[in-house]
């Protein structure tokens, strides 16, 4: 088989394909013909994050001068082959240029100096996350506040009250978001779920002593504890989370999360006044809420500090985390549990069980 039929199959195929191995011998015969030359093979590079070109001289291969109706069909046949690249992105080997074919003759040789190798992608934050470096850097200071302030007081808050009595603060906090739950299983037209929750309100504030023992969850009762509120709805109709954020105090979010919390936050004090307007009252509660979940989050939060990339970690969790909770909602899962060695940004990590009882703050 000679070098241009080789070349007609290649052109066949789409893309260059290596001859067959007993076939080699002829093809190396016939490459062999005449003075060697060196030939330009532009590559360009596109991956889905990151712009720029990089030009390198690369080892060429020698190929021996041909008559110009043969470089014109070698030229042609050399259509764009795509490689797998990082990131999504596309390794393409370009054609040769067309001035290769034209400047070559039976009697002198193609040749050029350095073959170039152009790698071009596209720049800026990953997509969701159009402010990543105003997040990022938002999310470095407070790392450093809660390592010097945060987590110290958390770990004393841990260590001095006793367990029963912490559960008693977190039901007492949970029982207070059930109207919130409650309006928002309304908006989703989950009449019997509203319903269940206006009773463990109901149940709690009475017999659960203001909330601080969960009665309602155990026999004869067996309501279960649910999430919900404005943001989850507005997900439940498919409006999507918006662009990812990490804020001070509020930590990660998204426009969605933090606009549909901000109502959330005004509904009790709009509908039952006192004591909810009271500033101390709406602080103290945000304060007890913040070391509750800060005490109940310090596994996961460990092992995203320790990951590779915190910031992406915590990004991928959180956006992750927020997704399964709506799917639960439109019943696609049967909960929101997230398997931390599952996340992109922790494979640097021994996998663990799904973590149950870790959330990052509701918004």
């Amino acid at each position: 088989m000679s070098i241009t039929n080789i070349v007609a199959m290649a052109m066949l195929s789409g893309s260059l394909q290596c001859p067959p191995i007993n076939e080699t011998p002829s093809a190396v015969q016939a490459a062999n013909a005449a003075a060697p030359v060196k030939l330009q093979i532009p590559v360009s590079v596109e991956t889905s994050d990151k712009v720029g070109s990089i030009s390198a001289p690369v080892a060429s291969e020698d190929l021996k001068a041909m008559p110009i109706s043969s470089a014109t069909t070698a030229a042609q046949g050399m259509a764009p082959t795509v490689m797998a690249a990082p990131d999504g992105g596309t390794i393409t080997e370009d054609p040769l240029p067309s001035n290769i074919a034209l400047n070559a003759n039976p009697t002198t040789s193609l040749a050029t100096d350095k073959n170039i190798i152009v790698v071009t992608a596209r720049t800026g934050p990953p997509p969701g996350d159009p402010v990543e470096a105003v997040n990022e850097m938002s999310f470095v200071a407070v790392q450093a506040v809660d390592e010097a302030i945060v987590a110290p007081i958390a770990q004393g808050y841990e260590a001095a009250v006793p367990n029963p009595f912490r559960d008693g603060i977190h039901n007492s906090i949970n029982n207070l978001d059930e109207p919130i739950v409650f309006v928002n299983f309304l908006l989703q037209f989950k009449i019997g779920k509203a319903l269940e929750t206006a009773g463990r309100f109901a149940i709690n504030s009475t017999v659960g002593v203001a909330g601080l023992l969960d009665v309602a969850k155990k026999k004869p009762f067996n309501l279960p504890r649910r999430s919900n509120g404005l943001a989850d709805t507005l997900g439940f109709y498919g409006v999507g989370p918006g662009p990812y954020l990490f804020l001070p105090i509020i930590g990660s979010t998204s426009v969605r999360d933090v606009l549909g919390r901000v109502v959330d936050l005004s509904l009790l004090p709009a509908t039952v006044g006192k004591p909810f307007t009271n500033p101390i009252v709406s602080a103290s509660k945000g304060i007890l809420s913040s070391i509750d979940d800060r005490v109940r989050n310090d596994e996961i939060l460990t092992r995203i500090q320790q990951s590779g990339n915190p910031y992406a970690a915590m990004r991928e969790y959180y956006l992750k985390k927020r997704q399964a909770e709506i799917d639960v909602l439109r019943n696609k899962r049967c909960n929101a549990d997230i398997n931390l060695g599952d996340l992109e940004f922790m494979d640097s990590l021994p996998a663990e069980p799904s973590v149950k009882s870790a959330a990052p703050p509701k918004p």
